[in-house]
């Protein structure tokens, strides 16, 4: 059973890697709930105290790292609240429209259109969205660079 959990955690943690990309999964309570999932399967005995409270800290993390990296992203180059929520919209947007490119691709119109309703101009609103996009993407990759280091944690306790 041992060799099962192993590899069923590796391939779940996998999955999770490439959904941490998609923004209303929350991958990092996935690769939580495998963890947990796992020990359950081997009986408790692999994965240590201090392992899951950093599984729990860096969930935590990854979480509150989105939204910060997307309001800081869009506060540096002069967006607004609506910017950011537009850009987010964008991405659960981009899901369903043209699909990969549209996780990229929408949630750009979304924070432009966001700062055109906050009433600025073209330009400016141009401008915020920009900083909304590249904080979402900043976000995104400490986001992804936090669930693998969640998972090599794990791994470490499990192989």
């Amino acid at each position: 059973m041992n060799a099962f959990a192993d590899w069923l955690f590796v391939v779940v943690w996998a999955v999770a890697l490439v959904a941490t990309f998609i923004p209303v999964v929350p991958a990092g309570f996935v690769i939580v709930g495998m963890a947990f999932l796992h020990e359950l399967l081997v009986g408790f005995g692999e994965i240590s105290l201090p392992i899951w409270i950093a599984l729990a800290v860096l969930t935590v993390l990854s979480s509150l790292v989105d939204n910060i990296a997307g309001a800081l992203g869009a506060r540096h180059f002069g967006g607004s609240r609506q910017g950011v929520w537009g850009a987010f919209l964008g991405g659960i947007l981009g899901i369903f429209v043209l699909p990969p490119l549209g996780l990229f691709l929408m949630p750009f119109v979304g924070a432009y259109v966001g700062e055109l309703v906050a009433g600025r101009s073209a330009e400016n609103a141009l401008r915020g969205a920009w900083g909304a996009v590249l904080g979402l993407l900043g976000g995104l990759a400490g986001k992804f660079l936090i669930h693998l280091l969640m998972g090599i944690l794990v791994i470490q306790a499990i192989f």
